[in-house]
């Protein structure tokens, strides 16, 4: 017959614990790696061509994006408020440059907007400015 003295049985307990909180931990940090959507929002009167963001883990192309309009949604692993950024206006590079996200909270799960606008007279010394949404 198997007899255990309450300290093996509570030494047992403890080992079942871990185990569930190791499993459990695993697999919601699986789940959780889906990471945000974002989609692009246009809010100028310029058409944007070859718009390229990167979140800091790597460059996604979403392609043109006309004046008011948005495009469809794209998964990162992770992402933050604000985000390098890269288009062409009337064949003139223009460039949103962070300088590195130190600090920053990634977004959660979720989706997002990231809203671009052109501030100024359209030409070379037109300056981007980016607007994160929650949606």
């Amino acid at each position: 017959m198997l007899t255990l003295t309450i300290e093996q049985m509570k030494r047992t307990l403890v080992f079942i614990f871990m185990i569930n909180m190791i499993i459990g931990c695993s697999k919601e940090k699986i789940a959780g790696q889906s990471g945000p959507e974002i989609c692009l929002s246009n809010s100028s009167q310029q058409n944007f061509k070859n718009v390229v963001v990167n979140t800091g883990t790597g460059e996604v192309t979403f392609g043109d994006l006309d004046a008011g309009k948005k495009t469809a949604y794209k998964k990162f692993t992770k992402a933050y408020s604000y985000a390098f950024v890269k288009l062409e206006i009337d064949g003139q590079a223009y460039t949103i440059q962070p300088i590195d996200f130190v600090g920053e909270t990634p977004l959660k799960d979720g989706r997002y907007a990231y809203q671009i606008s052109v501030n100024g007279t359209p030409g070379q010394y037109s300056n981007l400015s980016l607007k994160l949404i929650d949606e």
